[in-house]
């Protein structure tokens, strides 16, 4: 399995030179962007020593395999910071806010949830290893940065690992579409864990 993966978008390619620079290999850009937005992430690009590399708007769309990369896209390391839920739940000093996500196939659908847990403060997203789509290029384009800012975390048994948040304390709460209150409704509580069964 390849170490690397292709992210594109300025979005995503920005907010991982914010966040995670070290990550990026190096960035290719259309050689025929010259305007404002292309120069502020070239220069964010050459302050972090990242390697760029100019090319034809048609190489990128070839790499990418669609035409929405905007002229831009990086290759990464996928190597994640967070691996486990412990290693996200040992640095809180706030009560944990955690969105479970079960059968999301669709990148465009996880790229949005991930936009959506950013915008509330989810400390993580989890999700099963198997049978989701997980993190793709397409995923980090659409959720527009915030697949670097908010933790995804794959675990091989979602069941299990729903009882071990229980066990420690967390609420465990569900929706669905003809529910009778809104999830907004459980924010005070002291301890969360928004599970969204999709």
């Amino acid at each position: 399995m390849s170490s690397t993966r292709l992210i594109f978008g300025f979005h995503a390619v920005t907010s991982r030179l914010r966040q995670n620079p070290d990550s990026i290999k190096e960035i290719f850009i259309d050689a025929t962007r010259d305007d404002q937005r292309a120069r502020g992430l070239i220069k964010l690009a050459e302050d972090q020593k990242i390697r760029l590399i100019t090319c034809e708007g048609s190489r990128l769309t070839s790499m990418t395999g669609n035409d929405r990369h905007q002229g831009i896209v990086a290759n990464i390391d996928i190597a994640r910071s967070y691996v486990d839920i412990s290693d996200v739940l040992d640095t809180l000093t706030e009560p944990a806010r955690l969105l479970v996500l079960d059968g999301i196939q669709d990148p465009h659908n996880l790229g949005a949830c991930l936009r959506v847990a950013d915008a509330f403060g989810v400390h993580a997203v989890i999700a099963p290893k198997d049978r989701a789509v997980g993190l793709t290029s397409t995923v980090y384009k659409v959720s527009s940065g915030a697949a670097d800012t908010v933790p995804y975390i794959a675990v091989t048994n979602l069941s299990r690992t729903l009882k071990q948040l229980k066990e420690q304390g967390i609420w465990i709460i569900g929706t669905a579409e003809d529910a009778e209150s809104r999830s907004h409704s459980f924010s005070n509580s002291r301890a969360g864990c928004l599970g969204i069964w999709l």
